[in-house]
């Protein structure tokens, strides 16, 4: 292949959507150098204990979680780009505030708040981005932007690698300052992006209560991301189950651990805009959901099988079947941005983001747990059955988006529905979007995510 054939491959499929990948890129890369460094500054800095740092991210968790549904109606009501920014710029502040954090009530209070905050920009980048993109640009853009999430956050890496290769602790005090530097940026650049048709509500429109009730009354909605949560639980496997797996039950030498996530990365970086070609609807979402499915199931086969190989021959299955699995990643968010498009009431979009985080994180917090038990205790009948849960799962996520829409139909004017994928930006970047009709629409009597 030519160099300008690797070139135009490289090319974004829009200005907008360069732009918005620019954004991934910066999110990743100071999220990324900090999270590398992130325990041996947490031990060494704060001077915490690994099971203080555990509890602090878990009670952090589970503020998010509860946060996540009330951060997207503040998205709904002052609209996706402002609070995407505010995000960014909330975080900048937060971590320009790590370095003085130096006992475990203030790294909980900080952890909290950060992770807060980054559900606010969690719904609000994903609103965006629908409300922005035009429908048939929308899951084509965010695999380019998803490449370059995977390309910041490698980067990232890098650099914390770097700051850790000096083993001062001065370096790692540059660290979240770095990261805050980032942040602003990015929260300087998002102000710059063209305004969705949500960010043009007017002061009055905001006080409105918005049409509809509201995500957390749509059941196929909660439904189908719960079961989009069992399918993410593909990066259990990736990250917790197979590595202990290679460790603990065959003979390939730990060394080919750096060799799997290596391999990871790179087909994150250049295979999304393969594998989200011709997702365009929920039918081909599915279709995409059940190729991430027969992914996902191969890999659990072939990973079972190393538990009897020896020398090469384990470490190629192992290899193979890490490939599998972010086969399965890959074809998997094609399908949930299909599923973001498509299912959400586009009055509610931030609303609707934050019930999905609701919902997701149900149908996999259980996985680290239950999986490394299963693969770890019950051996070759374990892999089966983590294989059986994906595969009920997807006998399930086909009722449920159908559910999802008949509730769209019942509850949301054709007429919105059909601006919503009729409508998208303007490629031409100094554009707005305009405001869509139902904007200024008041709310009967029912009421109703970086």
């Amino acid at each position: 292949m030519t160099l300008t054939a690797l070139l135009s491959r490289a090319r974004p499929p829009s200005p907008l959507a360069g732009r918005l990948s620019t954004q991934s890129l910066l999110f990743a890369l100071g999220q990324g150098t900090f999270m590398t460094g992130s325990a041996v500054f947490f031990t060494q800095i704060v001077g915490l204990s690994a099971a203080q740092v555990g509890l602090g991210l878990t009670l952090a968790g589970i503020a998010a979680f509860v946060a996540a549904v009330p951060m997207g109606k503040l998205v709904d009501r002052y609209g996706p780009k402002r609070m995407w920014a505010a995000s960014a710029a909330g975080q900048a502040a937060m971590f320009a505030v790590w370095p003085f954090i130096t006992d475990f009530r203030g790294y909980v209070v900080m952890a909290v708040g950060m992770e807060v905050i980054g559900a606010l920009g969690g719904a609000a980048y994903g609103a965006y981005t629908i409300d922005v993109l035009p429908p048939d640009e929308r899951v084509k853009s965010r695999a380019y932007m998803y490449s370059a999430l995977n390309l910041g956050f490698t980067l990232g890496s890098v650099m914390g690698g770097i700051a850790l290769a000096f083993h001062s602790n001065d370096v790692l005090h540059a660290l979240p300052w770095f990261t805050a530097v980032v942040f602003l940026v990015n929260a300087t650049a998002v102000t710059r992006l063209p305004r969705a048709s949500h960010d043009e509500r007017s002061p009055e429109d905001r006080r409105l209560r918005i049409p509809g009730p509201g995500p957390l009354r749509n059941p196929g909605w909660l439904l189908t991301n719960f079961f989009t949560g069992v399918f993410w639980t593909n990066q259990v496997l990736l990250n917790v189950v197979i590595p202990l797996w290679l460790v603990e039950q065959t003979d390939a030498p730990r060394v080919v651990l750096a060799f799997l996530f290596a391999t990871n990365t790179v087909m994150c970086i250049f295979l999304p805009m393969v594998t989200s070609r011709g997702v365009r609807d929920v039918p081909t979402a599915l279709k995409a959901v059940r190729l991430s499915s027969t992914f996902f199931v191969l890999s659990c086969l072939i990973t079972l099988a190393t538990h009897d190989t020896v020398g090469w021959v384990t470490i190629f299955l192992v290899w193979l079947g890490h490939v599998t699995v972010t086969g399965a990643e890959l074809y998997l968010s094609a399908a949930s941005w299909s599923f973001e498009a498509e299912l959400m009431d586009p009055r509610q979009r931030g609303a609707y983001q934050g019930a999905a985080e609701l919902s997701g994180t149900l149908g996999k917090v259980w996985a680290p747990a239950l999986y490394t038990f299963l693969a770890l205790n019950w051996g070759a009948g374990g892999w089966l059955v983590i294989a059986g849960i994906v595969l009920v799962a997807t006998l399930g996520i086909h009722p449920s988006t159908r559910l999802a829409r008949r509730f769209l139909e019942r509850h949301v004017p054709a007429d919105v529905l059909a601006d919503a994928r009729a409508s998208g930006g303007d490629e031409d970047e100094q554009a707005t979007v305009p405001p869509p009709r139902e904007a200024a629409v008041t709310m009967p009597e029912s009421t109703g995510s970086r």
